[in-house]
């Protein structure tokens, strides 16, 4: 079967603000049709990417092209390409459901006709059919996301940018988020770019992109991605975890992760391992359990470090991202 052409491809894309520099020569492809995931922590240069490939930024130097169009040479026919979703709400409380899809169809110059055709489509996409006559600022958190991403397909874009799409959800409205998002891609001819700090988000993507301090550290499916930790993950408390982290690193040739809670590191077939491993072990164990890897354990392999989770100023980044690199 002969591989989908790209739909997005950026090439040392960077942007520079005052001098510091948010995204660092990122380069990559999209393929027509996938979903493209962003992974990395809050200020790692995820949303200053998506702005700079939905023609919200200039890049400072290198390219991008969406749908056959240079994002700095082309805008116009750029954003007529695309569906976007902000992080922040940008529905209007005052208007209706229907009223907000009726003002974003006419920017987009759609015809009377399908614009009732097109606004019934998508409000069924997302199970909103009833409540369209509703004042959006009774809506949930949820229930504004969905009528975002109903709005975002409107004028059928062929790429649908999700920028954090469940950020600040329950476990289970974002869940239902991603029911949608599943359908929709089944249903539209469509490619879905999203940006998340969720890991496990990240697993719903065909691949997956990890960046962080501005610079992607790689790109490949989920699976393939954990294939890099090299092993399911063993995780001990011992009385003695110095002299445990020797042993284990002499003894099975892994390398020995040590933070506050214990001992780590990778080993092939952790559930035959673990018997074997109790009964000849040197120090005493307090406790110790085995997991398959997950992208938190790859992006702890690739940064050497645990993905960040709060907002950082892009100072604070940068100065972070230098102490690493005299490390």
């Amino acid at each position: 079967m002969a591989s989908k052409p790209n739909i997005i491809e950026a090439h040392n894309l960077v942007k520079k603000f005052d001098g510091f520099e948010a995204v660092r020569g990122v380069t990559f492809s999209v393929k027509r049709g996938e979903i493209f995931g962003f992974l990395g922590p809050n200020g790692a240069g995820k949303t200053t990417t998506i702005n700079m490939l939905c023609t919200l930024l200039k890049p400072t130097s290198g390219s991008a092209v969406v749908n056959g169009f240079d994002v700095s040479k082309d805008p116009n026919a750029v954003r007529q390409s695309i569906g976007l979703v902000f992080q922040d709400p940008s529905l209007d409380n005052r208007l209706t459901a229907r009223e907000n899809l009726e003002f974003h169809a006419m920017i987009y110059d759609l015809s009377v006709e399908d614009m009732q055709e097109r606004i019934l489509e998508v409000l069924r996409l997302v199970e909103l059919e009833e409540r369209q006559n509703d004042l959006v600022i009774n809506f949930s958190g949820g229930t504004k996301r969905r009528l975002e991403i109903a709005r975002g397909l409107l004028h059928y874009p062929k790429v649908l940018f999700l920028d954090e799409p469940t950020l600040g959800l329950d476990p289970q409205t974002r869940n239902h988020i991603w029911q949608y998002i599943h359908e929709l891609k089944k249903r539209e001819d469509i490619t879905i770019f999203l940006t998340t700090h969720y890991m496990d988000e990240a697993e719903n993507c065909d691949r997956v992109s990890i960046i962080d301090y501005g610079r992607i550290v790689a790109l490949d499916t989920p699976d393939n991605l954990k294939k890099r930790v090299g092993g399911d993950i063993i995780q001990i408390k011992t009385v003695d975890d110095g002299r445990a982290l020797k042993e284990i690193e002499a003894k099975y040739n892994t390398s020995v992760g040590r933070d506050g809670s214990g001992l780590r590191f990778s080993i092939t077939d952790g559930e035959r391992f673990i018997p074997e491993f109790i009964s000849t072990f040197g120090v005493k164990i307090i406790s110790i359990n085995w997991r398959r890897p997950t992208l938190d354990d790859v992006f702890l392999k690739l940064t050497g470090h645990a993905i960040r989770d709060e907002s950082a100023s892009p100072l604070d980044i940068f100065r972070q991202s230098t102490r690493m690199r005299k490390r």
